[in-house]
């Protein structure tokens, strides 16, 4: 890992103390004590863009409060006693700002940006390890800005390393399962190879990015941009970027809200946030050097924020966020053929399918509504809504066990875990890994015989269950471990899981 990484470490980091300018605005401010870490133009540098994209839903309050006490695990430092109070909330709010001109990142500054760790040819031939490379987990603990490499039979880890600022939880692979690939909200994308726990390459691909896709030929990586409004193919040996291209349509520009691969059809699928399109990208002739990457435009009837995909990606479930149904989209004839009824925000992103009495059905949480919304996929009606103790996130569950497990981390019951059976639509069992303690994002192993779930605090953990008979078999202290994915269950596209 580069060590400049080792740096860059917090949502305001590294701004350095010193005495306040008289009788200046926030501006000049800023100048003085973030320009050195975060850019002049507030991009970011060995430090984080400190941009209202970048910051995410942070609210005025918080940001006035960490410029204040600074943020443990990083090194911030406080600014209570350098500056006053209405310096502090004028600070707060200059950053909390668009600026007035959009900011762009070019062809030349991705180029600039990318560095290469480890040559291919220096890689490895075969494991350093003595680890199932199908059954490792990617952890990505969000507490102090690192990575943890996790053997999923033996529950130890192999390797763990500091990472980009706010990565995004959602890690992809190669499809030999090699290759693991982060995308940070800053625009990072890094590879990492699993054979050899070394990493390979980075890019800085925009400013504020989405998600990122893995082809299903494993030769590219296409980046999601919601700043600029780009999506970006890069190699996905070394990340050297082939293709930028701009996200415009004839209604104007659009950020990218989600994009993911589809390895039957060959293609990447991508969701616009501003307008009411989704694209397509073939990704198999352009391989083969016969034709430029394309791009296949399909009108909807409202913008989509997220969206879901049945087993052979002939359609797309999607919805957007402050709507009430969902869209299903077949994808071949490039229209909407049904409506979903969804209320209460489904979280598509995370949800699952099974078969129940012969007929594919889908599952989702909602991130408001205490509920989980079960989905016929023959006719998109709605099977059952089964309610739950409150609005959750994530659901997941495996071919191989009968059961689903859904959290309720966005309600006063967040430190639970219900799980229901597949077969009767019944919760049947609620777990409580950690007492008063967020307990969230639920994975399976190869085999499905073990379930992890994050315990996501600063000082929490991974408790690992036995999925036959609910027990706990092992806990891991970690530090607010976001998110960890299987490779095996990832790269074969499991049911139970996220795409």
């Amino acid at each position: 890992m580069h060590a400049r990484i080792l740096l860059a470490a917090a949502a305001l980091a590294l701004l350095t103390p010193g005495p306040a300018p008289a009788q200046e605005g926030p501006a000049a401010r800023y100048a003085e004590h973030c320009a050195a870490c975060h850019g002049g133009d507030r991009l970011g540098a060995i430090g984080p863009a400190l941009l209202p994209e970048n910051l995410g839903r942070m609210k005025l309050a918080d940001t006035v409060r960490l410029i204040a006490q600074g943020r443990p695990a990083t090194q911030m430092p406080g600014f209570a006693g350098t500056l006053g109070e209405a310096e502090i909330a004028a600070l707060a709010a200059h950053i909390l700002a668009p600026p007035a001109q959009e900011p762009s990142w070019t062809d030349t500054d991705m180029a600039a940006s990318h560095v290469v760790h480890t040559p291919p040819s220096a890689l490895v031939a075969r494991p350093v390890h003595t680890a199932d490379p199908l059954n490792l987990f990617t952890v990505v603990e969000a507490g102090d800005h690192h990575v943890t490499i996790l053997d999923g039979d033996r529950f130890e880890p192999l390797a763990r390393f500091p990472s980009r600022f706010a990565l995004h939880g959602g890690v992809k692979y190669s499809p030999d399962g090699r290759f693991a690939y982060f995308a940070s909200r800053d625009g990072w994308v890094s590879v990492y190879d699993l054979y050899g726990l070394v990493q390979v390459a980075e890019i800085r691909a925009g400013i504020n990015t989405r998600n990122i896709a893995v082809s299903a030929d494993g030769r590219f990586v296409a980046v999601g941009n919601t700043l600029p409004r780009t999506l970006v193919l890069l190699d996905a040996r070394d990340l050297t970027p082939l293709r930028t291209i701009p996200v415009v349509t004839p209604r104007g520009g659009a950020r990218v809200s989600a994009v993911y691969a589809a390895p039957p059809r060959q293609s990447f699928i991508l969701a616009l946030k501003d307008v009411p399109e989704i694209w397509e990208i073939p990704t198999g002739a352009a391989a083969d050097g016969k034709e430029p990457f394309a791009v296949r435009r399909i009108e909807l009837d409202e913008p989509l924020d997220d969206f879901f995909f049945d087993p052979p990606y002939a359609n797309l479930i999607g919805a957007s966020r402050d709507g009430g149904k969902g869209q299903v989209v077949d994808l071949t004839a490039g229209r909407k053929i049904a409506e979903v009824e969804l209320p209460g925000m489904p979280h598509l992103g995370s949800g699952i399918s099974w078969m129940l009495d012969g007929r594919r059905v889908m599952a989702t949480p909602h991130l408001k509504g205490a509920a989980v919304s079960v989905i016929d996929m023959t006719d998109w009606r709605t099977v059952k809504r089964i309610d739950t103790l409150g609005p959750g996130f994530f659901m997941r569950s495996h071919e191989t066990t009968p059961y689903a497990w859904t959290d309720a981390s966005l309600s006063p019951r967040r430190d639970t875990i219900e799980i229901l059976d597949k077969r009767t639509l019944e919760i049947v069992r609620t777990l409580t890994p950690w007492p008063g303690k967020t307990a969230s994002h639920v994975e399976f192993t190869r085999d499905g015989r073990h379930a992890l779930v994050s315990v996501w605090e600063d000082d929490g953990a991974l408790v690992v269950y036995d999925t036959a008979s609910f027990e706990e078999v092992k806990r891991l202290p970690m530090r607010k471990p976001v998110g960890k994915y299987n490779v095996f269950n990832k790269i074969r596209y499991s049911e139970g899981t996220s795409h």
